[in-house]
């Protein structure tokens, strides 16, 4: 590990005296590190780093006290108001709403991202102006009314339709229409049963929704484990109920055209393998570390 990694990990270690932290402090990586990381830092502490310029990374440590992350949510750049943005608590009453009154999308973008909303603030995102903030909500919110649903699946914009697809369950009057849409064809796959038509669809994606269907019936399994696409053909292996000697044989014949795309393709049949993480550096006895910040002129 070179020494920047060294006080980049000192400047998280837990329990790290007060005088030490304040050395590392002057070094900006380890500056960084402690603003994100650290649970302990000062008021003092705290004002140096706003002062030292640190102050965006300052603003994503949700163990900053509330009065200060507050005063991150009003300051003039956006991107700070952003990292404050995506796990403030509504401390003071009214922070939530003010900032999802802010001005810039990324911020409302941001907002739309933290677990702390009530349900008005959340209605009110999911009908911004801008798609990005829209967009932001899908994913995160879970038990979404049937009316703001509808909304969204029927929204103007196809990203929009095409994420409200992947994640809610549509009404059944709306499948017709999903299905017919470009956009959300695939997505909504899932929600109907599948059939010849669906499987020679020119669109590949829907042809892998179809591959990956539960009820897929044995005849369209075979009949897509010769589809002309790798990612449909990959879907049929990683199938429960398709047969080793079908599987071994797809598999056999992937041939992806890089490191990336095994990958995918194997994570797709859940046989991929992560490397394993890099170990956490041994916690610094105090003698140790006042070596290391000398070394390092702090």
């Amino acid at each position: 590990m070179d020494m920047d990694a060294e006080l980049r990990a000192l400047a998280a270690q837990e329990d790290l005296p007060a005088d030490l932290v304040w050395r590392l402090l002057r070094h900006p990586g380890a500056r960084r590190s402690a603003a994100l990381l650290r649970r302990d830092l000062t008021a003092e502490q705290i004002e140096e780093i706003i002062a030292l310029g640190s102050v965006r990374t300052l603003a994503a440590n949700s163990s900053v006290p509330s009065p200060v992350r507050a005063r991150f949510a009003k300051h003039p750049e956006p991107n700070v108001r952003c990292a404050v943005a995506a796990s403030v608590r509504d401390e003071p009453p009214g922070l939530l709403a003010t900032l999802a009154d802010d001005p810039d999308p990324s911020v409302r973008s941001f907002l739309a991202m933290n677990d702390q909303l009530p349900p008005d603030l959340l209605a009110r995102l999911a009908t911004d102006p801008e798609p990005s903030v829209r967009s932001s909500l899908i994913p995160r919110w879970r038990d979404v009314p049937g009316s703001v649903r509808r909304m969204l699946l029927t929204d103007t914009d196809p990203g929009i339709r095409r994420s409200s697809a992947r994640a809610f369950r549509p009404p059944a009057d709306l499948l017709p229409g999903l299905l017919a849409d470009p956009a959300t064809r695939a997505a909504a796959v899932a929600h109907t049963v599948p059939t010849a038509e669906l499987a020679a669809d020119p669109d590949s994606d829907v042809r892998e929704a179809v591959a990956a269907h539960p009820d897929l019936p044995v005849v369209l399994r075979d009949l897509l484990a010769d589809d002309p696409d790798v990612y449909v053909r990959n879907a049929v292996a990683a199938r429960a109920d398709t047969p080793p000697a079908l599987r071994e044989r797809i598999v056999a014949a992937l041939e992806p055209d890089s490191p990336i795309a095994e990958w995918v393709l194997s994570y797709g049949r859940g046989t991929h393998t992560c490397p394993p993480a890099a170990p956490e550096p041994p916690p610094l006895t105090r003698q140790q570390a006042e070596a290391l910040l000398t070394r390092a002129g702090l």
